[in-house]
């Protein structure tokens, strides 16, 4: 039956720590010891890439992600190389160094390296367009029930110095399609709506929203968009000028697999000098940009945006889209599985369409999250998260390129253990 959200917010079991959260091809998944073939490379082969515990099934990618040793390497040889010699580094080094990184970024993600900032993380780049938003009493957010917590903190303590309004508008689940997301989303757009803020794969549901057509209407309409891509950037193939958001912010430590700390900040051009930065230092001097007023933050590790080229680099040499797909259809998997298991409805429809890629939630019958979670580690040794959303309980399972359908039944049979309802 659709569920209409409460009053209550999103919660994520992971062990104390807030986080975040195609079409299927059939796919055939070979065993562990055989790995799974993609593009002459193999799972085991990509499981080796990473620094994982290996005693650990990990199905946890979503909330901080993991890194490959090669772009983990290439984050420490930064990290050298600053401490070999500090000064010329940072003061004759380092604006020519972080001026082809944030082109290597904006290439990738389709947009001028003049229109993009290295941030810390997504939360951090949202922080900085609501802090310089010109905000009045009684202006709208308009924004959705399925939002990260985090941000609807940020939001909602901009909101009260300045007297708008946060409103959220409750997105029932399961979904059905995405001309009904928007038709439903739509509809609570009024005169007073100042800024429309989405994530665009949502942390606790794990759902992707059409939120291209969402920006070209509020473009049309003359409102702002925000767009929360903490999830987006490689588990989407992202284009940011096709997307046209007025700002956009994403985690490149997440799913792209960069080091932990690099994130970005895209903002369209015409609304650049109104957007400031959380700390005012040598990038405000004249003449003042969007990038050096953010990039320009005193003394501070540069390795994470350095490196992170070397993330896209790394995932263009593994066959990325054929990896997502792969792990699509594993998520794709673990909704049905999990679904007959308990006989709970999954959150989206049978043609699941676009509305998830490697990150899936599934519902569960009515447990102790907390509990189950602690069991499944402990018992089993398999990190996941567990969500309490709404009175939505489930498990929000992420499959990257190091998983396979082994870490699909070892989580089967674990949860078939703890969940009890």
């Amino acid at each position: 039956h659709p569920r209409r959200a409460s009053s209550c917010s999103a919660h994520l079991i992971t062990f104390g720590d807030n986080a975040r959260g195609y079409e299927a091809t059939s796919a055939t998944a070979a065993t562990r010891k055989k790995g799974n073939s993609v593009t002459g490379l193999s799972v085991g082969s990509l499981r080796d890439d990473f620094l994982l515990d290996p005693s650990v099934t990990f199905l946890n990618h979503g909330s901080f992600g993991s890194c490959p040793k090669p772009v983990f390497e290439e984050y420490q040889r930064w990290q050298r190389e600053m401490e070999f010699q500090p000064v010329k580094f940072i003061q004759r080094r380092l604006p020519d160094l972080m001026a082809d990184a944030r082109a290597d970024l904006g290439e990738y993600l389709n947009v001028s390296s003049d229109d993009i900032v290295y941030v810390p993380n997504a939360t951090h780049g949202i922080n900085v367009v609501s802090k310089s938003l010109p905000l009045e009493a009684g202006d709208e957010i308009l924004t959705t029930d399925h939002e990260y917590g985090a941000l609807d903190l940020t939001w909602e303590f901009y909101c009260g110095k300045s007297g708008a309004i946060y409103r959220k508008v409750p997105i029932l689940v399961p979904v059905t399609t995405p001309e009904d997301f928007i038709e439903q989303f739509w509809s609570a757009v009024n005169p007073r709506t100042k800024v429309i803020f989405l994530s665009h794969i949502t942390s606790a549901t794990a759902l992707a929203f059409p939120v291209q057509e969402i920006c070209r209407r509020a473009r049309f309409a003359g409102i702002l968009t925000v767009v929360d891509g903490a999830h987006a950037v490689s588990q989407l193939p992202l284009d940011l000028a096709a997307i046209d958001a007025d700002v956009y912010s994403g985690n490149n430590h997440k799913w792209l697999c960069a080091p932990k700390g690099s994130g970005f900040l895209y903002v369209r051009p015409e609304h650049q000098d109104w957007i400031e930065s959380t700390i005012v230092s040598w990038g405000w001097r004249e003449p003042s940009t969007f990038v050096s007023r953010n990039e320009y933050q005193g003394t501070r590790d540069m390795a994470p945006f350095l490196a992170t080229p070397a993330a896209i680099r790394y995932q263009q040499e593994h066959n990325w889209a054929e990896q997502r797909q792969r792990c699509h259809n594993l998520a794709l998997k673990a909704r049905d599985r999990i679904a007959d298991l308990w006989d709970v409805p999954p959150l989206t429809p049978d043609d699941p369409g676009e509305w998830f890629s490697q990150l899936v939630t599934c519902p569960l019958p009515n447990i102790d999250v907390a509990e189950a979670k602690q069991r499944l580690y402990d018992e089993f040794q398999i990190e996941v998260p567990f969500v309490d959303w709404h009175g939505l309980k489930g498990v929000r399972v992420s499959f990257q390129a190091y998983n396979d359908e082994n870490d699909l039944d070892r989580l089967l049979e674990g949860l078939k253990a703890v969940v009890q309802p």
